[in-house]
This record gives structure tokens, C-alpha cells and sequence, in this order.
């Protein structure tokens, strides 16, 4: 098996319990996660991950595949690699429970750019901010990359700084929460410690980059919300299907 793909689904969200269950037009959230994904050419296998034995039955009933993980792992790359520590696979995709508007592009995208280039070893998804308060926003979160498209920098705040005001033509982007990693650096990002910007930013993500990896970014043209909040669920009811 060279892909696999992973839907890390905890119960016990901080800010939304529940989320990953959540009615969106007659299906919960992770049915139109699973159905989307599943349309990825690329994926050879896909589980949902979970820890609570509703999202479990929710899933088998829709026809899904779904392994118990422990309930402790403090985040969902820990809940990845107890599913895929046993399995033969060169390439694992990190698919967020809560981005049910996500696009199977965004999926085939960052495998065949590990498959193009064997130097690589993580790559995500990111795309153009086309609403102007989401620039601002601190729960989108902001990405900056160079000529060659690796990521230079994730940030909450928003980036690049303008200094002048009058300065035309930039373009802010944001990053979609979405990885492809190899198994073998999968499990190199899980031992490393909890880097400084990581803790002051709230995102994982910069302690590949404080390490000295890179992340090869995907840009997509498919608009997606992400559901942290009741009020992030009612906008992507209103827009899933447009």
C-alpha cells in the first residue's frame, strides 16, 4: 500500500463538542468528510480515527471505515501514528474531521508532489484569501512561501505586513489545514519537542519548519471553511453546497 489516508474524529472538541457529528444538510460532518476524501484517486485506504464509540457507530452506519484509537493523545497526529505505526505505507494524508467542504484535488495535490519529489517530506494545502475579514482573523490562519512554493512562515497574524498603505497587488493566503507526510518523517515530526513559535502561535505546524524541515505548499482553488464554532457550522451549511 503506498497511501493511506487518516481522519483523526475526536468526540471531546474544546470548542465545539460534538462538531465532528454535526448535521450538515441531513449528514453529519464526517460523512461529508469521508465522501469527499473518498473520491481521491490517489488514496489506496482511508479510516477515521476516533475515540468515542458514537462517531464509531456513525461511521459503520454510512459505510465508513473507522479504528478505536486511545482517548488520551493530545492531538491528532499522536491518534495518526498509533493507526499507522503497523501498516506498510509510504505516504500518510493527515484529512481534517472538521473541513467538510474540502475537495479531492487538495488531496490528490499534496501526494503526487511526495510522489514527484523524493526529497520531500511533508506538503499541505493553502489558498488565496478572497474575503477581506478573513485577513485579519486570527483563527485563519495566514502563510507566507518562497519562489520554489516552501513555506517561510504560518502565522495568526496577518502576513505579509504592509508597511505602506498604498502598496498594490498582494496577495494574502491562507493555510488549509490538510498534510501529506511520509511515514517515516511522520514519525520523526511526533518526537520532536514542542517548538517556541509553536507555543506562542498555537500551531503545530512551525515546529517543522523550527527544525530546519520544509513544507511544500499546494495552493487549491477551492474555497473551504474549516467548523471551530456553532457559528462556522451555520456558514458552511449555507455554502457546501454552492
Amino acid at each position: 500500500m503506498d497511501v493511506v489516508g487518516i481522519i483523526p474524529a475526536r468526540f471531546n472538541s474544546t470548542r465545539f463538542e460534538g462538531k465532528v457529528l454535526a448535521d450538515i444538510n441531513g449528514k453529519p460532518m464526517i460523512q461529508h468528510v469521508w465522501e469527499k476524501a473518498k473520491q481521491s484517486q490517489l488514496l489506496d485506504e482511508l479510516i477515521v480515527a476516533c475515540d468515542d464509540e458514537r462517531v464509531y457507530k456513525t461511521v459503520k452506519d454510512f459505510g465508513g471505515k473507522a479504528i478505536f484509537t486511545a482517548k488520551e493523545h493530545p492531538s491528532g497526529t499522536d491518534r495518526i501514528t498509533e493507526i499507522v505505526n503497523p501498516l506498510d505505507v509510504k505516504i500518510v494524508v493527515n484529512i481534517q474531521a472538521d473541513e467538510p467542504m474540502i475537495h479531492p484535488s487538495m488531496i490528490n495535490g499534496v501526494i503526487e508532489e511526495l510522489l514527484a519529489d523524493k526529497s520531500l517530506v511533508v506538503a499541505t494545502v493553502i489558498k488565496k484569501i478572497e474575503r477581506p475579514d478573513e485577513i485579519g482573523d486570527p483563527n485563519v490562519v495566514k502563510v507566507v512561501f518562497d519562489k520554489n512554493n516552501f513555506a517561510l512562515y504560518f502565522s495568526r497574524s496577518t502576513i505579509p505586513f504592509l508597511r505602506d498603505a498604498e502598496t498594490q497587488g498582494v496577495c494574502y493566503y491562507k493555510h488549509i489545514g490538510l498534510y501529506a507526510y511520509t511515514k517515516d518523517f511522520l514519525f520523526t515530526y511526533k518526537n520532536l519537542n514542542q517548538s517556541t513559535l509553536e507555543k506562542l502561535e498555537k500551531l503545530e505546524q512551525l515546529r517543522i519548519l523550527e527544525n530546519g524541515y520544509r513544507i511544500k505548499v499546494v495552493e487549491t482553488k477551492f474555497e473551504t471553511y474549516g467548523v471551530d464554532t456553532p457559528e462556522d457550522l451555520i456558514r458552511v451549511r449555507q455554502n457546501i453546497n454552492n
